[in-house]
This record gives C-alpha cells, sequence and structure tokens, in this order.
C-alpha cells in the first residue's frame, strides 16, 4: 500500500527531490540545470507530491524513505494542468505507485477545478498513462535527451 501526500512541508519536497533526482539525473543522465526549475521554489505555484511505503509511517519517521514523486502545475492561465516530474525509484516500479501518485494529481486537480491535464510522458512509459485514460496527441519529440510524446486526459469530476 501507499501513501501520497501534498508535500507541502520543506522535508515532504526535499524528499520529493530526492526522489526526482535519483530517477532523472542518477538513473537516465537528465542534466541537473534541467530537472529542477522555477516551479521547484517554495513561491511558484505548483503542488508537490510524495509517496511513501505505508510500512513507513512518514508522519512520525522524518527519515521515512520517499519512493515516488511527482508535481502538478496549473498551465499558464488556462485550466488545464500539467503532471510532471512523475518518478518512481526502482524497487517500486510496477507496484502502483505511479497509478496512486496519479490519481492523488487527479483528485487534486478536480478540487481546484481543473478541465483536463496534460503531460510529456517518456516514450516507454506512455502505455502507463495509457491505461489511466490519456491519450497521445501529437508526434514523438526529444526532452533532456530523451524519447516523449504529449499526452492528455479530459476531466469531467467523475471518479478516476
Amino acid at each position: 500500500m501507499v501513501d501520497v501526500r501534498v508535500a507541502d512541508a520543506d522535508a515532504a519536497r526535499e524528499d520529493a527531490f530526492d526522489v526526482r533526482h535519483e530517477v532523472f539525473v542518477d538513473e537516465q543522465g537528465v542534466d541537473e540545470a534541467l530537472e529542477y526549475d522555477e516551479y521547484d521554489e517554495p513561491e511558484a505555484d505548483a503542488v508537490h507530491f510524495v509517496a511513501y511505503s505505508d510500512e513507513t509511517d512518514a508522519s512520525d519517521a522524518p527519515d521515512a524513505d520517499p519512493i515516488g514523486a511527482a508535481r502538478l502545475r496549473t498551465a499558464d492561465a488556462s485550466n488545464i494542468g500539467k503532471v510532471e516530474r512523475v518518478a518512481v525509484r526502482e524497487p517500486w516500479r510496477k507496484t502502483g505507485v505511479g497509478r496512486a501518485l496519479m490519481l492523488a494529481i487527479e483528485a487534486q486537480a478536480d478540487e481546484q477545478g481543473l478541465a483536463a491535464l496534460t503531460l510529456h510522458s517518456q516514450t516507454h512509459a506512455a502505455g502507463f498513462y495509457r491505461e489511466l485514460d490519456y491519450e497521445t496527441i501529437g508526434d514523438e519529440f526529444t526532452e533532456a535527451g530523451i524519447p516523449h510524446v504529449k499526452m492528455r486526459k479530459q476531466l469531467d469530476g467523475d471518479e478516476h
């Protein structure tokens, strides 16, 4: 089981950043300057999520290991959210952590009244997002040296 939380405290945000660094910078070789941006600043209009295994009580154990992270922001002045920086540590992949993160993001998006979500999926992960009803829009492109596709999901306020 997975406990996904909004990372509204500094320690939780650092946990999210640790997961992202391990997955994107260490594993995939993304330049650290590309991985961290203005939306990671505390005053930025972005919601960060961090996942913990419920085998550890994150609320009582500040040193509990985070297992996944993601970020949601509203794209410009539109009513469309952008899902970014979805990352799950290797031992936890294909165990439901990514799905739990995405469901938490979709719940937050509904709460914010967003009409749709978009994301840039690494091509190898597009099937995961398709299972969550995201549709590919457009052609493959390269971002941070990695092939991606743009995907979108219309939100309607129903259960996800």
